[in-house]
């Protein structure tokens, strides 16, 4: 099924919520119901920005807060340009392993960067578009982060990679900020708590995804 107008939906979370897992499910849900699908990441999706990734994940950079933000909205503008904005004007349907709501919490809430900076710089990069639908993984920062760490060679970082090795106040200030724009957003950000049973997750994503394909009247 080809849309006359592509949806960038979103999937986010602290680390260790399944995020890459369920957006993985979610792609091949959609799929099955006949619709074009593109998987994507954030930082990463085009072959510039899986560079600066490696930059931002790899704990031996040394990065100012102002930096890291920088570079994700860097990472993000080639992103938006070569794989978002043409996927969607295609009628396909974008699934985003992370967007603009990350950076808001963990370069905001965690970094205490000012978030209306971050809001301006998120429209520059993203070219004013928004997600149409986010699907926000709720998580405890201490069990998502025992999770991420325990993942072998994740991005090829032995103990987690650069984010993941912070300090658990910084996680818990991230899941703050997610938190807090769910309540900001609850019309576009839904919150699908973590079961440690994968495909419970994901029966309550797809719950959340026939509500969203039903409110935009498009029936499978």
């Amino acid at each position: 099924m080809k849309l006359k107008k592509g949806f960038l939906i979103t999937v986010e979370g602290c680390e260790g919520c399944g995020k890459s897992t369920q957006s993985k499910l979610l792609e091949q849900y959609l799929r099955k119901k006949g619709f074009k699908v593109v998987l994507t990441r954030e930082p990463g999706g085009s072959v510039v920005a899986e560079q600066v990734r490696g930059i931002l994940l790899n704990p031996k950079s040394k990065l100012s807060p102002v930096c890291e933000l920088m570079l994700y909205e860097s990472a993000r503008a080639q992103h938006v340009e070569e794989i978002i904005k043409p996927n969607l004007k295609k009628g396909y349907i974008v699934v985003c392993d992370r967007f603009t709501d990350s950076t808001i919490a963990y370069q905001g809430y965690a970094r205490k960067i000012d978030i209306k900076k971050i809001e301006k710089l998120n429209d520059i990069a993203t070219d004013s578009i928004t997600p149409d639908l986010t699907i926000y993984l709720d998580i405890k920062p201490h069990i998502g982060i025992q999770k991420a760490k325990s993942e072998s060679l994740k991005d090829s970082f032995k103990n987690g990679d650069r984010i993941e090795r912070e300090s658990i106040s910084f996680h818990n200030a991230v899941r703050k900020g997610f938190v807090a724009l769910a309540k900001k957003f609850p019309e576009r950000i839904k919150t699908v708590k973590t079961n440690p049973v994968i495909e419970k997750t994901q029966a309550a994503v797809n719950t959340e995804i026939d509500k969203f394909l039903m409110k935009k009247k498009i029936y499978v």
